[in-house]
Formats: C-alpha cells, structure tokens, sequence
C-alpha cells in the first residue's frame, strides 16, 4: 500500500464534473463626476448604461450576473453618509435583461466615490462559494472616501484565498486613478484598462464578462515544497501551486519508472517590485543530489511571469527511482524579501521516453578512418593543384 501510494504521488485537483457556474458583479461608479461630457461628446452616464445595456443584452442565459453601484443616492455633502452609498441594484443570479436595464436606466450622478467599500460589499455579495467569482470595477476618478483604502481591501480579499479576482476599466482615467486600479486588480491577479469611447467601453465589458463566464479547466493543488529532498511532497502528474521567497529553494518529488520520460516547467508570478536582473532556475537531480539537467529563464526588466521547464528520461535498463525536481530564483528585492513568497505554478507530467533519431554521419571504427584518409589525400591533392596553377600564374604575370 506504502509503495502504490509511492508510485502515484499527491493527487493534483482536477476540474469538477459538476461545476458550479462562474459569478461576476459589475461594480459601475455613478459619483458626480460622472456627469462630464468628454466620451464622444455625451456624459460618461450616459456612454456607461449604454454599455451595459449592449453587454446585457449579449449574456448567455447560464451567466450568474449582479450589478451594485456606488455613488448613487446621496446628493448631499456630508460625507460621511456620502461613504455609505452603496447599493446592489440587480442581485447575483440568471440575468432578466428587461429588469437589469431598467435599472441601469434610472442611475443619475450623485455623490462620492467609495470604492474601497463598495468592493468589500461586492465581494459579500458573490459569497464564498466553489465557483470562480469575479468582479468588474467601471469608475472614472480615485477612491475620495478612504478609508478603507481600495488597494488595502483588495490585498485583504486576495489574503483570504478564495476565487476571487478584481477586473478594473477605467473611464479616461488620470494618472491617479489609474495608479489606482492598476493597484486593485495587480493585488488580485486581475486585469486593468482603460476606455476612451463608447466602442471601447463596450468591448472592455463584454470582454471582461466573457472571461468571468469562463472558468479555468484545472484548479492547481496547492502543496508546500520542502527544503531538502528526502522530506519533499511525492507528485503525480498534474498542475500544483506554492510560494517561494526570494532567494529559496523549494523541493519536491517525482516518481519514475524505467522507459518513462518527466517534463516539468515552473512559472513564477512577480507580484512585487523585484530588481533588475533575475533569474527562475528548474533542477531535476537525483535524491542523492546528482543533478541530472535543468531548465533556466532569465531577464532583466519588466516581466509578470518568468518561467522555465526541463525534460528527462530514464533508459529502459534503470531501475524504477524517484527524480527531485528544485525550484530556486535569483531576484533580489530591497523592500519585500520575506512572507509571502511568490507564487509559482509547477506543471507536472510523465509519458513514454523519447528517444532521438541517430544523426547521419560517416560511421564508425575502421569505415570513419577509411573515409577520413581518402577525403586528406583528395584535399591534399587538389590543395597542390591550386597552389601550383596560381605560383605558375604569378610567375607569368
């Protein structure tokens, strides 16, 4: 039993046969600024329910789709009930385009922009279900109620390690503002653009909600590398997640048996400002530490993934044994070296072992001297010719 157990390796998660349906909450600013007329010469308002209206109008029946809003109802300039105003105007389920829109319709600019808060409400409002969850953030200036500062509530949300991702667009976005939701979505694995029309406003939505409706097809096993060889995880074939510290190696095992060939790659998310010049480093080594080949990827500016995979077989007259596959890196931060570590996704699998096809060449043994002595003497002999028609030729002119 210790042995089958052995042999098969940590079992990776797998995609649900019966998988819950994706969520998305479309989290759509309406503060006063909002009344500015500068998208196609109309109010950003009115380019903003249009849109929605146009994206509505193309979800799938299967879609599970809320709408909350923020900055809507509160006119007056206490701000701190102005920090309040939040509402969810369509609940997160099976979409009725008539009564979503209707909605969207009846939204006029109002007051603050609390965003940090309305995505803390959004994310209570997806729940803490298995489905993957999403949330589209639409605002055209910075959060003017913090706290709670957005960034920090999308760091928390990410902290708590459910499926949550942040999707931020910005409505012709300042410098700020776009600091801003670049900061939302980084700290959550989501993405931010911008929209200057209403074309692209559009686009961005459904693009954005098209992703939600997707889910991954395989949710990686998180499992814990170790620091030595001998006290590492046993891995079947699959897809596995983990973090690592700058300057660590992590550990971890693969069983093979003779005649069968690992491939393995690493890829290393940079979720923080890391120095110039870096490096991802993938080892396959033997238990006893023989190091057997190894996959390198470096760089030396921007990047938001480093990644680097090897291949290895064992030959057919080797005994069944365990490969240790090391992960290490070489970035260097001066601001955040500690916990968390990066995360990382290791992808794991075995087939049959591949061997190359023989090269062409000249043969062996008595055969290659015998080719080799003919082709000096023809080189040798064609060498004089040439040498003794350009001296004659030389000597002539």
């Amino acid at each position: 039993m210790i042995a089958t157990s052995w042999l098969m390796g940590a079992t990776p998660a797998q995609a649900d046969e019966t998988e819950v349906a994706p969520q998305v909450e479309l989290v759509l600013d309406v503060s006063g600024s909002m009344r500015a007329k500068d998208i196609d010469g109309q109010t950003r308002i009115a380019v903003a329910k249009r849109a929605f209206g146009q994206v509505v109008d193309a979800l799938p029946e299967t879609t599970q789709l809320g709408i909350r809003v923020l900055g809507a109802t509160y006119p007056g300039d206490d701000k701190k009930k102005g920090c309040l105003d939040t509402q969810q105007i369509v609940p997160v389920g099976p979409v009725d385009p008539t009564v979503a829109k209707a909605a969207i319709a009846a939204l006029k600019p109002t007051g603050y922009t609390p965003i940090g808060l309305a995505l803390r409400a959004a994310a209570n409002d997806l729940g803490t279900g298995e489905g993957a969850r999403r949330i589209v953030l639409i605002t055209d200036g910075e959060d003017t109620c913090t706290p709670p500062d957005p960034c920090a509530v999308a760091r928390q949300l990410a902290a708590q390690g459910t499926k949550l991702v942040v999707d931020t667009l910005g409505l012709t976005p300042d410098e700020k503002t776009r600091k801003q939701l670049v900061c939302i979505s980084t700290a959550t694995g989501g993405t931010y653009a911008s929209a200057q029309s209403e074309q692209e406003l559009t686009d961005r939505v459904q693009q954005l909600v098209d992703r939600a409706a997707v889910p991954p097809p395989v949710t990686p096993a998180v499992v814990t590398g170790t620091e030595s060889c001998d006290k590492a995880p046993v891995l079947s074939p699959g897809v596995y997640s983990d973090r690592e510290r700058i300057g660590e190696h992590r550990y971890y095992r693969v069983p093979l048996r003779a005649g069968e060939e690992l491939r393995a790659s690493v890829s290393v998310a940079l979720d923080r400002p890391v120095n110039r010049d870096y490096g991802v480093l993938l080892k396959a080594a033997t238990p006893n530490g023989r190091e057997l080949v190894r996959g390198l990827d470096a760089a030396s500016g921007r990047a938001d993934v480093i990644s680097a995979g090897l291949r290895w077989s064992f030959a057919e007259d080797e005994e069944t044994a365990a490969v240790c596959l090391i992960v290490s890196n070489s970035f260097a931060s001066a601001t955040s070296a500690g916990a968390p570590g990066m995360p990382l996704e290791l992808s794991i699998d075995t087939v049959a072992a591949s061997t190359a096809p023989d090269a062409p060449g000249l043969g062996r043994g008595w055969l290659l001297l015998l080719v080799l002595a003919v082709a000096g003497l023809i080189a040798g002999v064609l060498a004089g010719w040439l040498t003794r028609w350009w001296v004659a030729t030389w000597r002539e002119n």
